[in-house]
């Protein structure tokens, strides 16, 4: 297997174990903010998704991406993914929970859609000409 795809796999794994981690983050945050602080869903939700973004860029921009580009050029980019996404996962959300749909499943159908099409985003987009470029520590 050539180098290049090899480490396009292991940036895949990364970028899968720390949107993992994201997930706990925001499912626990969620999970908090709805049960515990009956917050209505949309905020629970709306908060657990800023939480683990904020987490899930940190982390995949140092080491997955390991991207030396402009922290707040990179940072706009993602914020304008999460300008379209939002919005349109929220209104699926109350969408399907007013259909009766089990809340916690349309969290979990709504971090999935996040998991592929932000990998795409940042990978072709946001980090596009700066992957590898920061420096090794």
């Amino acid at each position: 297997m050539e180098a290049n795809k090899k480490k396009e796999i292991w940036r895949v794994v990364k970028f899968t174990l720390f949107s993992a981690s994201a997930g706990i983050i925001e499912i626990v945050s969620f999970a908090l903010l709805n049960e515990l602080l009956h917050l209505p869903y949309w905020l629970s939700y709306l908060t657990a998704l800023v939480l683990s973004v904020l987490w899930n860029f940190t982390l995949n921009r140092k080491f997955t991406f390991q991207s030396a580009a402009n922290v707040p050029v990179a940072m706009f980019k993602v914020a304008c993914y999460y300008l379209v996404f939002t919005p349109l996962s929220t209104l699926l959300e109350h969408w399907l929970t007013g259909l009766g749909w089990n809340e916690y499943l349309v969290t979990a159908i709504n971090m999935i859609l996040n998991f592929v099409t932000e990998f795409l985003y940042q990978r072709f987009f946001v980090y596009k000409d700066s992957i590898d470029t920061a420096k090794k520590e």
